[in-house]
């Protein structure tokens, strides 16, 4: 029996976060408010990234960027619903993000949100294929930018995920 969230590496010794219960399968069309509602219920809890022993915490503002974000409203099809399914697999995606990278604050439109600054983390999931039989197939792999701001208080606070996009590589068996 296959988990439903499971953490696994690849070849290259990246960490991916498979989330084998697909919650949102449509490529046309999301409820983006059920989503956020889904989401509400990570508020008030905080996760550690692996990599950097950091603790993120999942802020008020969290729900309402990740469904109606400028990212969010721009994606379509395959990559949409991948964002979709990110928000059933929140702690397993932040206790694998990497590569921390610090960010400026494009045209200061959020500088009150993050008054110390934003980071970037990168972060690889997996979404199952199923073949006529409905029994999974492949992998289609993503990979996500972990979007992060410092705010006033000096913690780390989950913004959004941006820039989801499925990997053209060979996708893993």
């Amino acid at each position: 029996m296959v988990k439903s969230i499971e953490i696994i590496s690849n070849d290259r010794g990246e960490k991916i976060v498979y989330i084998n219960d697909v919650c949102f399968k449509s490529r046309r069309t999301l409820d983006w408010l059920e989503i956020e509602k889904l989401l509400k219920k990570y508020v008030g809890q905080f996760y550690e990234i692996a990599e950097t022993s950091e603790k993120i915490y999942i802020g008020s503002d969290f729900p309402d960027e990740f469904a109606h974000s400028k990212d969010t409203k721009g994606l379509k099809g395959t990559n949409m619903k991948a964002k979709a399914n990110i928000s059933t697999a929140l702690p397993e995606m932040i206790e694998i993000a990497t590569h921390k990278t610090t960010n400026t604050d494009h045209n200061n439109r959020h500088k009150n949100k993050a008054k110390y600054g934003w980071y970037r983390y990168n972060v690889k999931f997996g979404l199952p294929v199923y073949n006529e039989q409905n029994t999974i197939e492949r992998y289609n792999i993503f990979s996500t930018q972990m979007l992060v701001r410092c705010d006033a208080d000096g913690k780390l606070y989950l913004y959004d995920f941006v820039r989801t996009k499925k990997e053209t590589s060979k996708p893993l068996e």
